[in-house]
């Protein structure tokens, strides 16, 4: 998933975006809430994670701001303030849920997998699609209990194309959640790695699961649960 972590303290900063990203997540790290609000526009965001004692504009206007721009993706606000008023105050801003620092990685992550579950309507640690079965958490891919075997990048295209069943998926949406930087993008790559995947799918499952819809993107046909 690609996820916008937005926290002032540059060595939180860097531990969110080190631990996220070998979660497997594709981070985009910023220190304000101007850049935030830039990065937010120019990219396809499916998390944010937002402190809310940001320098400038505080992290309760960036969520309002966000909101008021048509933003829907889940948002958890990281605090220092413990109190419940502002835990109400930032849920009512927008939020979908808040840790208290200090925390554990472990919650962070935990309810961050929680959100975007329900962001993607499920709320199980799997996502199925008759024998092919995704484990959230330990990011494999089975089918009838053995292992697809696959590469870390054709996993992430396989549980986005799952989470966003039987709807069409741009090319440049899966590109981002591959590659943190604009640079290291090629359109071609995806296409290499679909293929391979389907390939993969084909042998294991004996049918079509990715349609290619021309000029569009990619469908996964089938319904999960």
């Amino acid at each position: 998933m690609k996820l916008l972590v937005v926290e002032d303290e540059a060595l939180l900063r860097h531990h969110l975006y080190t631990r996220l990203a070998e979660q497997g997540h594709v981070v985009d790290a910023v220190g304000d809430s101007e850049e935030a609000l830039y990065r937010s526009e120019e990219y396809n965001h499916d998390l944010a994670i937002i402190d809310l004692g940001l320098p400038g504009m505080g992290g309760l206007d960036l969520i309002r701001q966000l909101r008021s721009r048509d933003k829907s993706f889940p948002i958890l606000i990281l605090t220092a303030r413990g109190n419940w008023q502002d835990k109400v105050e930032g849920l009512t801003a927008g939020a979908d849920d808040y840790v208290v620092k200090p925390f554990q990685f472990e919650e962070l992550e935990a309810r961050l997998n929680a959100l975007l579950r329900r962001a993607s309507g499920f709320t199980q640690a799997t996502i199925s699609a008759g024998e092919l079965q995704l484990d959230l958490n330990r990011k494999q891919a089975t089918v009838a209990g053995s292992s697809l075997g696959l590469t870390a990048f054709e996993y992430r295209i396989l549980e986005y194309l799952m989470r966003h069943q039987q709807q069409v998926v741009a090319k440049e949406r899966l590109i981002e959640q591959l590659y943190p930087d604009d640079e290291d993008r090629d359109p071609n790559v995806i296409e290499v790695l679909v293929g391979r995947l389907r390939r993969k799918l084909d042998a294991a499952l004996g049918n079509k699961l990715i349609d290619t819809v021309r000029g569009q993107g990619y469908l996964f046909t089938e319904r999960c649960r």
